[in-house]
């Protein structure tokens, strides 16, 4: 089998273009370094080292997927979403985690966050206030759960058909 002759310049156009491709990378991932190093240092990721916050007082605990050290030795507290950014705002789950994170850091601290972020799979990312109104919020929910079940639920045919709960549950239509 005859092989093709290939070029000198053909050969040094090739490792030209590898060279500008890796260097694409690498200017790539320094600038995702300086933009996350502005955001504060890098404390804790979920899948790598995961940092367990835990409160007695509220016996609660819970992983965020990342905490960021700010400049001023606060942390705060960054829940990933899979989906897209919502076109309304972040639905109140996703803010009630959030405020369950800086609730979390505080307790574990000693120090209030100055806000939670919500980093969705688009890019697309929100500040969650962590102020006295976002702390009550949390707090209530936390005191309703802890009361034992009263049976309010209101069944819904259309969601009772869809729950994976429908066997076991007492409200379900």
């Amino acid at each position: 089998m005859a092989s093709l002759p290939v070029s000198p310049e053909l050969i040094g156009l090739g490792a030209i273009l590898v060279g500008i491709a890796i260097s694409a990378i690498a200017l790539k991932l320094l600038a995702d370094r300086r933009h996350d190093l502005a955001k504060g240092a890098l404390v804790a990721i979920d899948a790598g080292a995961p940092m367990i916050l835990r409160s007695a007082r509220y016996r609660l605990s819970g992983r965020p997927d990342v905490l960021r050290r700010l400049p001023d030795d606060r942390l705060v507290p960054i829940e990933r979403k899979s989906r897209a950014t919502p076109p309304r705002g972040p639905p109140r789950s996703h803010l009630v985690q959030t405020w369950a994170y800086c609730l979390l850091v505080e307790e574990s601290t000693g120090t209030a966050p100055p806000y939670g972020v919500l980093r969705y799979a688009d890019g697309g990312e929100c500040r969650v206030r962590w102020d006295g109104a976002a702390r009550s919020e949390i707090l209530a929910l936390r005191a309703e759960m802890a009361r034992p079940y009263d049976g309010r639920a209101t069944p819904s045919p259309g969601k009772c058909a869809r729950c994976r709960w429908v066997t076991g549950c007492d409200a379900h239509a």
